[in-house]
């Protein structure tokens, strides 16, 4: 019996027919050309160009490919391994390669793949989604001047592993050219996607081409107008992203020069970022007072927590605010217990309660001894949102309260910076400063990792100037526009 991949397994999401055509008019020079897709699908690229090969993965899906393009050859099984097999080289490709996360992009597949592109000089880490390395694989497929045309996730304008994507690119294209485009190319995904124009296979390039449009509009070839971005002003002050392309040049400008004033500085010049502790099982170990009062838990045991982001609505955490979360009776109180601890009675019958047996079959519980000590557990400086809608929330914790891995926790290391700087959070500049740090994760929503918190600019009050102030505001609408904040 034929098993068909879930959407989700196979990350098939099939493309528009304006914007296949729009690819493969371009790829496609002369009726002799070989285009290869190497993530088919159901052939849509296929019918675009008799003289085609197509591999896909899904059985289903590639037998509707196999009936829908006849004149194609089309492979099923895994491209990887196609690839590192085939002696065959191609004119063109053009596609759209599977958006499969680096959690299900795994095991041998996952292997063979980096492997693949390893040999071809591209370095992908293990977070690496599917599509970074389908395309390094496809581009050694081509022969000498060849083309590739494909739809990419937005993720290329900020993921980590979209570096190396795109350095292996300028380094064996002539021309390597990027299309933002604002309005979904598929309307019922969350995830943006661009398009992708790379043509001289076997050269090399000093710039990335890159246009900003505000929705598709079909054309044989790329946009005529397109900036073009020094490579080296794409490593070094925008830490090999392109996010910031999204914006005028005006504004980048502004922000730069900013960055650029002696007394700027990012945040992980001054303080550390880091996730909260993960619990293992937040529903035994976030009591409310009340639970904890009905099992008679000591409060040496227990320490006020931070859960969510929504807990950050203030600009500091004082002992006001924990009190007000226990008279809410909300679970905001952590069961904290150290290896080695001596435990009452009243804790040792909550920890072999039903519950309790529960919590310590969960996979972090019974991988640490002891099951009940969560570990990681620190009091932070103050307390930054992961995720955000309108902008990120940072907080100083007065209460002296822990946090979970939903928030960032941030410890200040120079007292003298922090206490100059921090008060500058929540001004153009600092809210600027995460939309370009950060990313959009989907929904509107805007999320801030570690390490981009740890970018975050801060500068003292005398270098920005109104006409920079203004910049950073009209900056922080594209922004937010971009990733579809409020519609």
């Amino acid at each position: 019996m034929t098993v068909r991949l879930s959407q989700k397994e196979a990350g098939a999401y099939y493309t528009p027919n304006d914007v296949v055509s729009a690819l493969v008019s371009w790829a496609v020079r002369r009726d002799g050309d070989r285009m290869l897709d190497p993530s088919c699908g159901d052939g849509r690229f296929l019918v675009e160009h008799s003289n085609s090969v197509g591999i896909e993965q899904d059985p289903v899906s590639a037998h509707v490919a196999i009936t829908r393009a006849p004149a194609a050859l089309v492979h099923e099984g895994d491209f990887f391994q196609w690839a590192e097999a085939t002696a065959e080289r191609f004119e063109c490709t053009a596609g759209n390669p599977p958006f499969i996360r680096y959690q299900t992009f795994k095991g041998a597949v996952r292997a063979r793949a980096l492997a693949l592109c390893a040999a071809q000089g591209a370095t992908f880490s293990g977070l690496a989604s599917s599509w970074a390395p389908f395309l390094v694989a496809t581009a050694g497929l081509l022969k000498p001047g060849g083309r590739m045309a494909f739809v990419v996730p937005a993720e290329i304008g900020h993921a980590p592993y979209a570096a190396p994507l795109l350095e292996y690119l300028v380094a064996h294209f002539k021309r390597v050219q990027l299309v933002a485009v604002r309005e979904k190319l598929f309307p019922d995904l969350s995830e943006d996607c661009w398009l992708l124009y790379t043509e001289g296979f076997g050269g090399t390039t000093d710039h990335i081409a890159f246009t900003v449009l505000d929705r598709f509009a079909w054309s044989a070839r790329p946009p005529k107008q397109a900036e073009k971005i020094p490579l080296s002003e794409w490593r070094e002050n925008w830490n090999r992203r392109l996010r910031p392309y999204l914006l005028p040049a005006s504004i980048r400008d502004a922000y730069r020069t900013i960055a650029g004033d002696p007394g700027s500085h990012r945040l992980s010049s001054f303080a550390s970022v880091g996730i909260g502790y993960v619990s293992g099982d937040n529903g035994f170990f976030h009591l409310r007072p009340s639970e904890a009062k009905r099992w008679k838990i000591p409060t040496a045991y227990l320490h006020p927590t931070v859960r969510t982001g929504r807990m950050l609505a203030q600009r500091s955490i004082t002992p006001t605010t924990v009190a007000a979360w226990q008279k809410a009776d909300e679970p905001v109180m952590l069961l904290r217990l150290q290896r080695g601890q001596e435990i009452s009675p009243s804790v040792r019958r909550y920890l072999d309660s039903s519950a309790g047996q529960e919590a310590r079959q969960g996979y972090k519980c019974r991988n640490r001894e002891p099951w009940y000590a969560v570990p990681d557990v620190q009091v932070p400086d103050f307390i930054m949102s992961y995720m955000a809608g309108r902008s990120a929330n940072l907080v100083q914790n007065s209460a002296g309260v822990t946090c979970t891995n939903t928030v960032h926790g941030v410890r200040v290391r120079d007292r003298t910076l922090a206490t100059k700087l921090l008060p500058g959070w929540g001004t153009p500049l600092s809210q600027l400063s995460c939309e370009l740090e950060g990313h959009p994760l989907g929904g509107g929503m805007l999320k801030l990792e570690p390490r981009e918190a740890g970018r975050l600019l801060f500068a003292p009050s005398g270098a920005i100037t109104p006409a920079s102030a203004s910049a950073l505001e009209e900056g922080i609408s594209i922004m937010q526009r971009w990733r579809h904040y409020g519609g």
